[in-house]
């Protein structure tokens, strides 16, 4: 936990306290300007005051600084607890990853991880002996879950919250994945550092998926990708990496299902885009514009989604959940802010005027649902259940809805 205190203080350091310095100096030289005018020059209050101000903020500055790099040194030494090692350590790191995580990447940071496939808290070695070892009970039948915005894999654990005294009745909900490898499934959760951008991810993940399936223990017959929000959008950047292999395995998907993905972009991300525009035309305001731009990549990939020309895989059948707050999907709510993160539209991917970038594709709605039931809900396994009948071979070009 060591590391997690270091990158806090240093965060403060670079964050907090330049944004708390600069607002200052704004606030003060507009008053500075006004004085200045009256006296006819600088006075010697202004002298004080910018000497004092110096003084201050760059002891603190310091102050964080050594603190940063001693917890760093620290943590590098083994002193304190792995973050690895406890569920709420991944909770953190996963957390962080999504803010900031190409930046520490960038820097070579301890907290970067990348993509990996995942069983009990930790990597799964990809080649035959670690992957036989992972998966004992392996079937020709894979499906795999891809994780949404600061998630890990352990979001897909999530009891769905109960609306009803009839649902309060039934007993805790079992995840998706478990749910489905009585159905025969083998499921596979994959982990996402969600900072970086989303075309790398896709990247990352079809190079994952490449080497899973060829040291699986059993001939891959079919596989069903699951991907919440921005998990979707990394889902289907990956299906459109083209690949050198004889049978690649985007040849073995026959369903690729999006749980609020926000496929024509997510508003939330546009209004804080703008608001730093708006931001850095006023002089005190402009510091705090620094705390939104902080923001990874991965983050401002869902401004406006994948970019039109990624093609879906002609292949496969795509499915489409999306929730809202209300009863309806046609209200006002729905269609602005859905189920509080991704609309209504966004997450069927219908564009105005009708347009729909899975034309044919089989949809779900969930009334008075959030954006994070989506990660566990009865009326969705059911949907998912269904969708995953067996098939004996994935459907032919001209029998795809989105051929």
């Amino acid at each position: 936990m060591l590391d997690a205190a270091a990158l806090a203080a240093e965060f403060a350091e670079d964050l907090i306290v330049g944004t708390v310095r600069d607002v200052h100096g704004a606030v003060a030289g507009r008053v500075h300007g006004v004085t200045a005018k009256v006296a006819g020059g600088t006075t010697i209050g202004q002298r004080v005051h910018d000497g004092v101000s110096k003084v201050v903020y760059t002891s603190i500055s310091a102050s964080l600084k050594a603190s940063a790099k001693g917890l760093k040194v620290a943590g590098e030494a083994g002193i304190g607890a792995e973050l690895e090692a406890s569920p709420r350590g991944r909770f953190v790191r996963a957390a962080i990853a999504g803010l900031i995580g190409d930046r520490l990447r960038d820097e070579g940071s301890r907290f970067h991880f990348d993509l990996g496939v995942r069983v009990g808290g930790r990597d799964v070695v990809l080649d035959r002996d670690g992957v036989a070892a992972a998966y004992p009970n392996a079937t020709d039948t894979l499906v795999v879950f891809v994780h949404g915005l600061s998630e890990n894999e352990a979001y897909w654990n999530r009891a769905a919250r109960p609306r009803t005294e009839e649902r309060r009745e039934h007993p805790e909900r079992r995840s998706y994945g478990e749910r489905l490898e009585g159905e025969g499934w083998t499921p596979v959760m994959v982990r996402v550092n969600t900072g970086l951008p989303i075309a790398e991810n896709g990247v990352a993940l079809a190079a994952v998926l490449d080497r899973l399936v060829e040291a699986w223990p059993v001939d891959v017959r079919r596989i069903a990708l699951v991907g919440h929000s921005m998990g979707g959008l990394i889902l289907r950047a990956a299906c459109a990496v083209s690949t050198d292999s004889e049978k690649p395995w985007t040849d073995r998907v026959t369903d690729v299902i999006c749980l609020g993905t926000p496929h024509l972009g997510a508003p939330l991300e546009r209004v804080v885009t703008k608001g730093v525009a708006a931001m850095g035309r006023l002089p005190e305001a402009a510091p705090f514009g620094r705390i939104l731009e902080y923001r990874s990549t991965g983050i401002l990939d869902l401004r406006h989604g994948l970019a039109s020309d990624v093609q879906n895989l002609p292949n496969a059948r795509y499915r489409l959940v999306a929730a809202t707050l209300t009863r309806s999907p046609r209200s006002v709510t729905s269609s602005t802010i859905g189920d509080y993160l991704v609309p209504y539209d966004s997450a069927l991917g219908r564009r105005k005027g009708g347009e729909e970038m899975f034309p044919g594709a089989e949809t779900l709605h969930v009334p008075l649902a959030d954006h994070f039931d989506l990660l566990n809900h009865d009326d969705i396994y059911a949907a998912i259940r269904e969708w995953l009948q067996d098939r004996s071979d994935p459907p032919t070009k001209e029998e795809s809805p989105t051929g």
